[in-house]
């Protein structure tokens, strides 16, 4: 959360933590990212509200193989996923085969790049904030909300579409990256 400070007081020991992200999860992808090599300099990060209905998004890619996606409603770490993770999962691969296509870095006799392709070395953060979530399970693991997918789908299409248009060159890092661990 933007502007939140958390101070962590061990009284036993005296040790102390705290924990500060000016800019929320664009910041909090930077941290994920700190001790990695960056595919695009800053994190893509698209926000809007629809419906009463609160997206955050910031993704950035790195030189890894792991996957390293944070998953929240209402503040909630919602461990499991839910409808907001598989909106944004079938936006980003949407997206990016769209915008490889478009931009000729993938040829139409090659195949489509997969889920698993766009989503090696990526750190992201989705956060959602409704006016009633439904969790699956007592401890809130899972978003149920079905409502929800399309929502982040379409937020993050339209968000995503224009930040590869926009930056060409990290865009076209991106995808090649996804090429490269297609391959």
């Amino acid at each position: 959360t933007k502007g939140v400070w958390f101070r962590l007081f061990d009284e036993r020991s005296g040790e102390e933590v705290n924990y500060y992200f000016e800019g929320g999860i664009q910041s909090y992808v930077r941290h994920l990212n700190r001790d990695r090599s960056v595919v695009n300099h800053d994190p893509i990060y698209v926000d809007k509200e629809v419906d009463g209905t609160l997206i955050e998004i910031a993704l950035q890619y790195n030189d890894g193989f792991n996957e390293a996606v944070y998953t929240f409603a209402n503040s909630i770490n919602t461990i499991d996923g839910g409808a907001h993770l598989t909106g944004f999962r079938a936006s980003l691969t949407r997206v990016l085969n769209d915008y490889a296509r478009k931009s000729k870095i993938l040829k139409d006799n090659e195949p489509n790049l997969t889920g698993d392709d766009v989503r090696e070395g990526l750190a992201a953060v989705i956060s959602v904030k409704l006016t009633d979530p439904q969790f699956e399970g007592q401890t809130k693991t899972k978003l149920g909300n079905a409502e929800v997918r399309g929502i982040v789908d379409s937020v993050v299409s339209e968000g995503l579409a224009r930040y590869l248009e926009e930056f060409p060159t990290d865009s076209k890092r991106v995808v090649e990256k996804c090429l490269t661990s297609q391959k």
